[in-house]
């Protein structure tokens, strides 16, 4: 299956030069949100999964499907004041300023074996926010997923990234 022929690009969004990925044109078809979730729980079935993270906003609906998939907790990475209980937070820079990501205190214990998941990898500034609070807790397997990877994006982030060997489904 082609996905790019399933992903909209959208020029100039949100602001002039940006070409915005947009993948609910992908979820809304039954045989390819089957597809890549399948593809995706492939690939991460035999690892012991015992938490997806899903980063919001769109990490969190192929994340959900994916901890199902795999017989794991769901933990949702939120922006910074969205969680009623204790946090763990990681603040980390934009292009246009820095931005703070959050899970609850204790969503995780140092043996659990992680999945992250978000739907697009850009810059690898979440994913690295991500990767530094689960340190906090001393996770020791961690996994990453993204849907897609502007790989014409190229930071230290992502540098870091990958030695984690992430699995992608769509390159651009």
């Amino acid at each position: 299956m082609n996905l790019k022929d399933k992903i909209r690009e959208v020029p100039d969004f949100p602001k002039k030069g940006i070409n915005f990925i947009d993948i609910t044109t992908l979820l809304k078809d039954k045989e390819a949100i089957q597809y890549i979730t399948g593809k995706i729980a492939d690939e991460f079935r035999d690892k012991q999964i015992s938490k997806v993270l899903g980063i919001e906003a769109r990490g969190f609906i192929l994340g959900g499907i994916l901890a199902h998939e795999l017989r794991a907790g769901f933990v949702p990475v939120r922006k910074k004041g969205k969680l009623p209980s204790d946090v763990i937070s990681e603040t980390y820079q934009l292009e246009y300023g820095t931005d703070t990501v959050e899970i609850h205190s204790d969503a995780l214990s140092e043996e659990d074996v992680v999945l992250i998941h978000d739907d697009l990898l850009a810059t690898g500034g979440t994913a690295q926010a991500v990767l530094n609070m689960i340190k906090q807790v001393g996770i020791k397997k961690v996994y990453f997923s993204f849907l897609c990877d502007l790989e014409f994006i190229q930071t230290p982030e992502k540098e870091i990234l990958k030695q984690f060997d992430p699995h992608v489904l769509v390159k651009y």
